[in-house]
């Protein structure tokens, strides 16, 4: 397989693995400090994806840095085609939470005008922007992963 920049073990990979984990976590915090974001059904999504997106992100972060600590390559076969499952998965999922947290936050807060807490809408709005961020990285590194999958 080929070694080319955000493939398991390297430097861009790390950076991408710690771009998705803060952002995600910063989505949940945002998320997580409004008193009634449970109302929502899309909001709960958007909390279940992003969590997942945490640890999956976070464990792949691990193995990048002890990678990197030794020098080690990530590209076993098996390896590689868990990691693109993983990660097509995960930025399936935060894509579509992502995006229907967005249209509830636009529909509701915005259209039908209902958005009477002002600290608590701008909450919402920022963890929906904090998970389309966290889906750029992981959009990026799927792509990679699919990359050095089909070049193997």
């Amino acid at each position: 397989m080929k070694d080319f920049p955000g493939t398991p073990g390297t430097g861009l990979g790390l950076a991408l693995r710690i771009s998705q984990f803060v952002f995600a976590a910063g989505s949940i915090a945002s998320m997580a400090t409004t008193p009634s974001f449970f109302n929502f059904t899309a909001f709960c999504y958007l909390i279940a994806s992003m969590g997942l997106l945490v640890i999956w992100s976070f464990v792949l972060a691990l193995l990048d840095a002890y990678a990197l600590v030794k020098k080690k390559v990530l590209h076993n076969a098996v390896l590689v085609s868990l990691f693109v499952v993983g990660d097509w998965v995960t930025a399936t999922l935060s894509l579509a939470a992502a995006s229907s947290s967005a249209g509830i936050t636009v529909l509701y807060f915005n259209d039908l005008g209902h958005c009477h807490f002002g600290e608590e809408c701008q909450k919402y709005q920022i963890s929906v922007a904090l998970a389309f961020l966290s889906w750029f990285p992981i959009s990026i590194s799927s792509l990679i992963m699919l990359w050095l999958l089909a070049a193997g």
